[in-house]
């Protein structure tokens, strides 16, 4: 992460949060600046060091630094989540649709995938829920949609790692609002190929953020959830900030504006029989008649 984005991040929090902002006891002395507590939590996040690990750097206490963690991460959410994690807009599938065409893959928004976050700390009770039948180790599951810039638009955290890919995607919400109709509608195409963006995202992922490439320490799952959330929130941030400025005069990212857009907005009837498939077997939580569909289109989304 770059210092102007850092201190971007340093300032939003600040301004959200009352907690990150430098007071004085009674006393009179002034206590922990905004700086102090965002470092401790970033590099909490970005190396995976313990909280009593961070003492020597920016002088906070271990209980400090976790409060600081917990703080920080609802805070990006607050802030950040509606623009950094959000659905793609109509200037998005755009964009997406015409580089999916310019790479061999037509009508394709990006590839989904799943992974597993191990979870250390995991309650005894609960081992059996949460662990993978081929490691035997409890976690928890990603799962994830990105582009071929490995932008993040989806992700749905936090169901036992005893689930297989299809039983993660039919709890998914990821077709909810197109079934519905609140989405843009376009065609789709199925190609395995593609499915290396995800993975890619995956990777670098882990690598800005090594508290998701290790085992999780935190007993409590809506942290975790708040942790991952917010890596993801940040990843994307940083992909926004980095990457190549190529795109079309006209294009506005917030206001999704994208004059020369040439969607197809007819869904083919073998989509919206497999979207309806979908719907109707997630709420009645019956895999056996949608098992066979879903291994067919491994959709890309």
């Amino acid at each position: 992460m770059r210092k102007p984005l850092f201190l971007r991040i340093v300032n939003a929090v600040e301004a959200h949060d009352p907690y990150f902002q430098q007071k004085r006891n009674c006393a009179g002395s002034l206590g922990l600046s905004a700086l102090q507590k965002v470092t401790a939590a970033v590099r909490m996040l970005a190396y995976g060091v313990a909280a009593d690990a961070v003492d020597d750097y920016v002088r906070i206490a271990e209980s400090t630094s976790i409060e600081s963690l917990k703080k920080f991460v609802q805070a990006i959410i607050d802030v950040f989540g509606n623009e950094y994690l959000r659905t793609p807009n109509t200037a998005d599938i755009c964009r997406l649709l015409s580089e999916g065409e310019r790479r061999g893959f037509p009508g394709m928004l990006g590839s989904i995938d799943c992974k597993h976050w191990k979870w250390k700390n995991c309650p005894v009770a609960w081992k059996g829920m949460y662990a993978r039948g081929d490691h035997r180790e409890p976690s928890l599951i990603l799962e994830a949609v990105a582009s071929y810039d490995l932008w993040i638009w989806h992700a749905f955290f936090g169901l036992p790692g005893s689930h297989n890919d299809i039983n993660v995607l039919d709890r998914s919400p990821i077709f909810t609002d197109l079934g519905e109709g609140r989405t843009p509608p376009t065609n789709y195409s199925i190609n395995e190929s593609a499915r290396k963006d995800v993975e890619h995202a995956f990777g670098v992922l882990q690598a800005r953020f090594s508290i998701v490439r290790g085992p999780a320490r935190f007993w409590d799952r809506q942290t975790l959830q708040h942790i991952m959330k917010a890596c993801i929130i940040m990843h994307n941030m940083i992909i926004e900030y980095e990457r190549d400025q190529s795109l079309p005069p006209n294009y506005d990212a917030r206001e999704g504006e994208c004059s020369d857009l040439s969607v197809s907005r007819d869904h083919t009837a073998e989509f919206q029989d497999f979207i309806q498939n979908h719907l109707r077997i997630r709420d009645k939580r019956t895999h056996s008649q949608l098992q066979a569909d879903l291994v067919e289109h491994l959709w890309h989304f």
